[in-house]
């Protein structure tokens, strides 16, 4: 996701540092793939290079590329982790909290927005509509600033981005993401995206 999402924002003119790893190898390649002067450092260096630190892990390696980034008192940071199980069999939390809300509750002082792109492979298809439609890309956060600036990072996607709400919405949102990944991978229908219908 991180590579995916990369190669969109740098087209926008965005500079990228990537970090977290187990692979230092891979992702000095990632880097050199990515091109734009992306570079490679610590999670401490990302934290303090990033306008928006955008968090693109596993669940299983969240909390650990969270504590290795020290402290993200003030910074944006961005999640597009869901909790899923290793297996994708299900969630590791929901209903009563979030993924999210349990992500942030570890970095005190950081603006967290949660967010939920397009999938890898739709990113890298080379367009993120179906047929004429963009894909719904539902974000929620407590701090209405730094969802403003999250927000423009959206139109490199080109998704309908849409607004949930309050943190506490991403216990509604990751399910409905998850139900996608079902989709997806488990009952094999391919590339799948979710739209809101308004009227």
């Amino acid at each position: 996701m991180a590579s995916a999402l990369g190669e969109r924002f740098i087209a926008q003119g965005h500079r990228l540092l990537l970090s977290f790893s187990r692979e230092p190898a891979k992702l000095a390649a990632s880097a050199a793939r990515l091109g734009g002067g992306t570079r490679v450092g610590t999670p401490a260096e990302a934290a303090e290079f990033a306008d928006v630190v955008l968090l693109a892990t596993g669940w299983e390696g969240a909390a650990e590329a969270l504590a290795a980034a020290g402290s993200l008192a003030g910074k944006v940071v961005w999640s597009i982790v869901n909790p899923l199980k290793p297996d994708y069999s299900g969630l590791r939390v929901g209903t009563t909290t979030s993924g999210s809300e349990e992500l942030a509750r570890r970095v005190p002082g950081a603006r967290f927005v949660a967010g939920f792109p397009p999938f890898a492979d739709v990113l890298a298809s080379g367009s993120t509509r179906f047929g004429a439609e963009q894909a719904s890309l539902f974000y929620c956060g407590d701090d209405l600033a730094a969802k403003q600036t999250v927000a423009p990072l959206f139109a490199a996607l080109d998704v309908d981005a849409v607004d949930a709400g309050p943190l506490f919405a991403a216990r509604f949102v990751e399910p409905a993401m998850f139900l996608l990944v079902h989709l997806a991978y488990g009952q094999r229908l391919g590339q799948v995206g979710a739209r809101l219908l308004r009227r």
